[in-house]
């Protein structure tokens, strides 16, 4: 017993001394040494394979695309096609293709394109995977292989892959034997998350079509490579071609969906879900997007919790009420948080912009009886959606009489009087376009109109700070910037139905989306900015 304890009580006392020697922390980092890496960690190491069912469960929503997923992937060792999986952001995407991994056991190399912020990074982390190899103290903290040239990641891939499922195949028969099977089959799978990021990097036209050329270039039958992306494959074609992989749609969540992801793992479903009744349907509404949704609801659930002294508490109508009652105020800064945009508590703020409105209106000639907007809405969300909808209601001819930095009185000047038969012309044309309904625009002619607008509106913007600084308003509530993210209000306009897609062009090879609000709403969202509608529509 003695000779087993010395040992322990010495360890002891060293980590103790620890504390007070200003050395040891040297030598504790220089006895700190990791095990080396081995073909268990290309699965999930010592994890247990997850059940179809756990799978299934863990995963609410996204059932019909576990099953797709696992379809595709076929029997062990069976050669599958490239997999492209693609959807919105935070729709479950790299959490379903790890999980369905998880259950399948089977090694993988996963990279995400956003750690890896170029093509070395990710061409060298691929291999220091296969090739086993971590990056310590003791190496520098150096890669296995130096790549920097697409030719040379295709002869070391090559090469380490087929060593990997040499050893593979050599592990199978040895466990098979003994009857203690780690990894399921011998194909491995190279999994690019975040692909949409590569188009950024330097020398993308040849990385991209390298990537999705990849199955074909090495021609390994073991070897599966399955892309993540938030844009679709139409985003990606190139001059060079290459054959389309099998794609794989993750659409949004739905409100139920949502809620079943929400009501996971909590102690008292009860209350958590008299708290969702409350905050998760307004919240819909703005978006769907889970991590900001996480975010939003986490806080709100703390302010909804706290006038109760027992959280395990089954809540009735009269709690619930009280419950509501507190959360309230803290409803819509929460929705504006979303859209980053900083509410106005002020009264005389908010009395003096009604009178400002009300001139505007009769300035304009435009009836007051148009109600204003029931939901929130940032400002550069407004501009976004007056965008959409001028794009969709005007031709891409007229853009340019529109928005020119002369407001096209130069053309006006030099214009003739139009005849009776050029009139009727025009007037069949406009009822045309009008029984057409809303056309399609591309993304780039939206910001072009946003970028105009907005450049308009930062004279309004500087004029009402100046008044309210003369007013002694604080700083904070005059300071209304546009937010800078605007794919993301895009995004979140997408996820409203305000904006719909409306299929790619195959000339641009890119998205065009359609805008599906009426004039109504549009002169509802046109009265709380500092401009107006019939000043850009030439009706």
């Amino acid at each position: 017993m003695s000779k087993e304890e010395s040992p322990q009580v010495t360890r002891r006392t060293t980590r103790l001394s620890a504390t007070s020697n200003p050395n040891a922390t040297e030598n504790s980092a220089k006895t700190i040494n990791l095990p080396p890496l081995t073909l268990r960690n290309l699965v999930f190491g010592e994890e247990k394979p997850l059940s179809f069912d756990a799978l299934i469960s863990s995963l609410p929503g996204r059932r019909n695309q576990i099953l797709e997923v696992l379809r595709l992937l076929g029997p062990v060792n069976s050669p599958v096609s490239p997999l492209f999986v693609y959807g919105g952001t935070s729709t479950g995407k790299t959490s379903t293709i790890l999980q369905v991994f998880r259950h399948l056991n089977r090694p993988f190399v996963y990279s995400s394109c956003r750690t890896c912020y170029n093509a070395r990074q990710l061409f060298e982390n691929i291999l220091n995977q296969l090739l086993l190899h971590r990056k310590t103290e003791s190496n520098g903290y150096s890669s296995a292989k130096k790549c920097e040239k697409q030719a040379d990641f295709v002869n070391l891939l090559k090469e380490a892959l087929v060593g990997v499922i040499d050893s593979l195949k050599g592990n199978v028969g040895k466990s098979s034997s003994s009857k203690k099977i780690w990894a399921n089959g011998s194909m491995v799978y190279l999994i690019f998350d975040s692909l949409e990021l590569v188009r950024d990097w330097d020398k993308s036209s040849t990385i991209l079509p390298l990537l999705f050329k990849l199955h074909d270039i090495l021609k390994v039958p073991d070897l599966g490579v399955i892309f993540i992306s938030s844009s679709s494959l139409d985003t990606y074609h190139s001059d060079t071609g290459f054959v389309d992989p099998i794609p794989v749609y993750f659409s949004d969540y739905t409100e139920e969906d949502l809620r079943q992801i929400f009501m996971r793992n909590q102690s008292n479903t009860k209350l958590r879900s008299s708290f969702l009744d409350v905050v998760l349907k307004p919240f819909c509404r703005v978006t769907r997007r889970l991590d900001e949704l996480s975010t939003a609801l986490s806080s709100l659930f703390k302010k909804y919790c706290e006038p109760l002294d027992d959280l395990g508490i089954v809540p009735d109508e009269d709690t619930k009420r009280r419950l509501f009652s507190c959360l309230q105020p803290h409803i819509a800064p929460a929705l504006n948080e979303i859209f980053r945009v900083r509410s106005d508590p002020s009264a005389e703020t908010a009395g003096r912009d009604n009178l400002k409105r009300k001139n505007s209106v009769k300035k304009f000639g435009v009836s007051d009886s148009v109600d204003e907007i029931d939901f929130h809405m940032s400002i550069s969300a407004k501009y976004l959606l007056i965008s959409a909808f001028l794009a969709s209601r005007n031709p891409a001819t007229l853009d340019a009489s529109l928005f020119d930095s002369t407001g096209g009185s130069a053309n006006q000047k030099r214009k003739r009087k139009s005849s009776e038969k050029s009139m009727d012309l025009k007037e069949a044309s406009e009822l045309e376009q009008f029984m057409k309904g809303p056309g399609t625009f591309p993304l780039e002619r939206l910001l072009a109109i946003f970028q105009c607008i907005t450049s308009v509106a930062e004279y309004s913007l500087e004029e009402e700070e100046e008044e309210e600084a003369e007013m002694g308003l604080d700083g904070e509530n005059k300071d209304t910037g546009l937010m800078s993210n605007i794919l993301l209000q895009v995004s979140s306009l997408c996820n409203a139905n305000y904006i719909t897609k409306g299929g790619s062009c195959p000339l641009e090879g890119s998205t065009r989306y359609r805008s599906t609000v009426s004039e109504d709403l549009a002169l509802k969202v046109i009265f709380i900015t500092p401009l107006f509608l019939n000043f850009f529509l030439r009706l």
